[in-house]
């Protein structure tokens, strides 16, 4: 008996394939089931089974109510029999005793066979949706077991069936019965007899998986795949980088002459597939995504659309065939592409300048009309080029041939329009324009009363905040002092935007602070300064001046008696004594330049040339430089200091 049933176990373990525990609760089960049929017991009752599969049998408890004298034996346990189970038994406990029938009849064995079967087949199918709900998005292999209308049955492992529908099966792809096909799991559906298994060969994962599986660099994250655009059965593009140095990913991708890129097209039923190398510069990215045409330019405007200009000759290529190179890219690349010829582009610029209408462009964000450049500004950007624009292109409608300087001068032409308006979206000039109120030396008043429009921030954003009651400086100060989240919340503000804001808030910040500082008078001024310059000709009238007393100073101190000094023959008036802040202007604007970072030109005005002609003071005289002369009241004694030179590394933080 032992050795029939360890026989019949293990081959239903082998069957079913199915976990040991699993089988053997539901034999349990099932001779819970044929108790309850063979006693009718209440399903009320507690009854549980327990497999011994040293002997093969099993053994039925039940609860059953302690009592002095048992009149239903299905429910009912005499005192005596309960405390051999439980010794603290009384009367009306509750106790579970061994109930093992006898026979459990015909009538119970066909039940117990039933419920075998059903706790199976509910084991099984529970075990095929644990197993492949983590295989989704996997490559699962099959064998065609049946063809339908609605597409192919696919035999899996542990017995479980997929469904592949046409809809989901490359175009023009069939198979046999029985034939080996390849596909991924796209979703699991757990219905009331098997779980139904999804399956794809047109989703994007399936190409992405065949790469893994024939490219060792992508399996290892050496290659990562950023992106994939495709149209099953015609065309992919495919954007790969590297995450090491050195390597090359397209060439990982396709293999020595196409070795490992061959399988996937010939599983793929010679679908074509580009591989490009993906790059971080949305620029550079859309055009190697446009290959294999040739591109001029690619010009980034509002929100995620591009405008991509192509060669006349290149445009059908760019385009492709009922425009699937270009919705390729566009899928590849997730930006809205415009291509445009050269010829087009340019024909669109005259329109304008000829029709006296501005550029405009939709702000995809706002909704809002923008005017990105006027007519007026093109045309006095462009009129000495307008007459050659339009010879070249009455000569290209003529059919006629133009040279490459003509193709050059065209592409030229284009290119310069086409980056003043990328720059009405993109360019921001904040750093630029805090140079030039620097150079006008406005005051913190001046400064508020400007318009947001001068910001030089991008025009949209500027809009943005003229449309959320930010006109002037004195608003956006207000604002970003108070509480910069509100500007920040405003639809369109990026983190850059903020960025370049909060710039030019420090730079108004300090304005303020410089206007708020009250001068304080010295007893003794500090003396002036100027500049000496040493006369080149050697026969001018030179007198010697002695210094009383060198001061005693860690500054190197060059007595005027060792240098020559220049006699002037007119008259020096007297300049009126002027009081200084503690804190001089110069002094302000530097430590204001250093802490904004505002790149600025060092380099000393020649005040002695002017137009290529001598000063008016005579001879022409050459400057000595990094030398100061100064007058010391103390002493009654004009001594030169020299000036160290600082280096190119060191800071301007005086």
């Amino acid at each position: 008996m032992k050795n029939e049933f360890i026989l019949a176990f293990n081959e239903m373990l082998d069957e079913k394939q199915l976990p040991r525990e699993t089988v053997i609760k539901a034999l349990e089960s099932a001779m819970v089931s044929a108790y309850r049929k063979a006693v009718t017991a209440s399903t009320a009752q507690h009854v549980e089974a327990k497999l011994d599969m040293d002997t093969g049998n099993f053994i039925i408890y039940a609860e059953k109510e302690v009592v002095d004298e048992v009149i239903d034996d299905r429910t009912e346990v005499i005192l005596s029999e309960a405390r051999k189970v439980n010794p603290e038994a009384e009367i009306g406990d509750m106790v579970i005793v061994e109930t093992t029938p006898q026979d459990f009849g015909r009538v119970a064995a066909q039940t117990a066979r039933q419920v075998i079967q059903q706790r199976l087949r509910d084991a099984e199918r529970q075990d095929q949706i644990e197993y492949y709900e983590k295989k989704v998005g996997e490559i699962v292999n099959g064998t065609v077991q049946s063809i339908s209308s609605e597409g192919y049955a696919i035999g899996l492992d542990r017995k479980a069936e997929g469904m592949l529908l046409r809809k989901d099966m490359i175009r023009g792809e069939h198979f046999r019965l029985h034939q080996h096909v390849r596909a991924l799991i796209t979703e699991i559906k757990d219905t009331t007899r098997s779980p139904q298994i999804m399956l794809s060969r047109t989703d994007r994962k399936f190409l992405f998986r065949l790469l893994e599986i024939d490219v060792p660099e992508i399996y290892h994250g050496i290659v990562e795949v950023r992106s994939i655009a495709r149209e099953p059965g015609m065309r992919a593009k495919i954007a790969v980088s590297a995450t090491q140095q050195g390597i090359d990913p397209v060439g990982a991708c396709v293999g020595m002459q196409g070795k490992r890129i061959q399988p996937i097209v010939k599983e793929l039923h010679d679908e074509k597939i580009d591989v490009i190398e993906w790059n971080p510069d949305p620029a550079v990215f859309i055009s190697k995504a446009i290959s294999p045409a040739r591109v001029i330019g690619v010009y980034l405007g509002s929100g995620k659309s591009a405008t991509v200009i192509v060669p006349e000759d290149q445009l059908s290529l760019a385009i492709g065939r009922d425009g699937q190179n270009a919705r390729l890219a566009a899928k590849l690349t997730n930006w809205r592409i415009d291509i445009k010829s050269v010829l087009e582009s340019a024909s669109e610029i005259l329109a304008h300048i000829d029709n006296k209408l501005d550029i405009e462009e939709v702000n995809q964000d706002t909704n809002e009309v923008i005017t990105i450049l006027s007519w007026k500004e093109l045309f006095a950007q462009e009129e000495s080029n307008l007459d050659t624009i339009r010879g070249i292109l009455a000569k290209r409608a003529e059919t006629r041939p133009i040279s490459q300087d003509e193709t050059e001068t065209l592409n030229r032409f284009v290119d310069r329009i086409e980056r003043q308006k990328v720059a009405g979206y993109n360019d921001s000039f904040v750093t630029e324009q805090i140079n030039k109120f620097m150079e006008q030396q406005l005051t913190f008043e001046n400064l508020l009363e400007k318009p947001v429009s001068e910001t030089g921030l991008p025009k949209y954003v500027a809009n943005i905040l003229a449309a959320g009651s930010f006109r002037t400086f004195g608003d956006l100060y207000q604002q970003m002092m108070a509480d910069p989240e509100e500007i920040f919340k405003l639809q369109g503000v990026t983190p850059k935007t903020m960025s370049d804001i909060a710039s030019l808030v420090k730079y108004i910040g300090a304005m303020e602070q410089k206007s708020t500082e009250q001068p304080v008078a010295e007893e003794t001024p500090e003396p002036e300064t100027f500049e000496i310059e040493t006369p080149e000709p050697a026969d001018e009238i030179v007198e010697e001046e002695a210094v009383q007393e060198e001061p005693d100073d860690e500054t190197d101190f060059v007595d005027l008696t060792q240098l020559p000094v220049v006699i002037e023959t007119e008259p020096v008036e007297e300049t009126p004594q002027v009081e200084y802040d503690e804190a001089s202007f110069d002094e302000l604007f530097n430590a204001m330049r250093s802490e904004i970072a505002v790149p600025v030109d060092y380099s000393e005005d020649d005040d002695e040339m002017k137009d290529g002609q001598p000063s008016k003071k005579g001879k022409k005289k050459k400057k000595k430089k990094n030398t100061e002369i100064e007058y010391d009241p103390d002493n009654d004694a004009t001594v030169i200091r020299k000036k160290h030179k600082r280096g190119e590394d060191e800071e301007w933080g005086w």
